[in-house]
């Protein structure tokens, strides 16, 4: 094995958070995968790179001359990043979303926001997935969500802005489901059901859903974990689960989307982006098309259009 970027950004995310722990929360792995990278990298380096210590981990002397190469490279790539995109006349720009609702009406404004821009977009599973990419370069911005109290970690470098600062979540289930008549769901009414999630959101959603639902009086049984989202549809279809859902969720056949009563759980839409590839005037270009994307889905949904324009406050600033 050699070195790579990614093995260096490792070591340095390690040494600044101090323990393991943290470091994999900020690159969006696994602390035991994180832990079987070190050891494949001290393998490559000949030694220990960190001990541990009653205050975490701390650099060896070899992970000091490791870390402070490390610093140095990265940073001449960050330099070169900036540089030959500031060079270029209209660079392409990678956008990564999660399969945000959003998504769908997302093209047309890019292009009235960024005339002239190529654009790349790349949509992926998971919001730690999207930030990790992020931060090794692969995508210049990223739109994703979060759930509850829940921060997604960013990477160095990176900026961020809440777009959507609350939205309530919603279920979907069956169209035969017994529920499937009433305008509102109480969610204590959904105790015994099945619920379906997405593999991995990395948003804080399973974690925000169980204190939903123990908050009204039950524990949830989460029983698929799903990346297909045509394959999580067809099992609430069927009636085999049920799933929480953005209200902007676009219909789906064979199912029903409803509101939950007295909102017992919302979520958030955020924009980041590296700094040292997107300019501050381009950010705030990329707010404004995703913003006016995501408020032309509103008037399809008649329970969530009187709940939006009930709550002025909560509107993103476009102009």
């Amino acid at each position: 094995m050699q070195l790579e970027l990614r093995h260096l950004e490792a070591v340095r995310r390690i040494a600044e958070a101090g323990s393991l722990g943290r470091a994999a929360a900020r690159l969006g792995v696994s602390q035991p995968a994180l832990s079987a990278q070190l050891r494949r990298i001290e393998r490559v380096t000949g030694g220990e790179l960190f001990v541990r210590s009653r205050y975490g981990v701390e650099p060896t002397p070899l992970g000091e001359y490791v870390l402070s190469a490390a610093r140095r490279v990265l940073g001449e790539m960050d330099a070169l990043t900036a540089g030959t995109r500031a060079a270029a006349p209209h660079p392409t720009l990678r956008l990564g979303c999660i399969l945000l609702v959003l998504v769908d009406r997302l093209f047309g404004h890019l292009e009235e926001q960024l005339p002239g821009h190529e654009i790349d977009l790349g949509t992926e599973h998971s919001a730690a997935s999207l930030t990790r990419m992020l931060g090794a370069g692969q995508y210049d911005a990223i739109l994703y969500g979060e759930l509850a109290d829940h921060e997604v970690p960013l990477p160095e470098g990176v900026a961020a802005r809440t777009l959507i600062a609350k939205e309530p979540a919603c279920v979907r289930l069956s169209a035969a489901h017994p529920l499937a008549r009433q305008e509102q769901i109480e969610l204590a009414d959904l105790a015994g059901e099945t619920w379906t999630a997405l593999t991995d959101d990395g948003d804080g959603g399973p974690e925000a859903m169980a204190d939903a639902c123990r908050r009204a009086g039950f524990t949830p049984t989460l029983r698929y974990r799903i990346d297909d989202r045509r394959v999580r549809w067809e099992l609430i279809a069927a009636g085999r689960a049920i799933s929480m859902c953005q209200p902007t969720s676009p219909p789906v056949e064979g199912t029903v989307l409803r509101p939950l009563v007295g909102d017992p759980l919302f979520g958030r839409i955020r924009l980041a982006w590296n700094r040292a590839a997107v300019s501050e005037h381009q950010a705030g270009r990329l707010y404004r098309a995703a913003g006016r994307a995501y408020l032309a889905s509103i008037p399809d949904h008649t329970f969530y259009r009187a709940w939006w324009e009930a709550r002025p406050e909560l509107h993103p600033v476009l102009d």
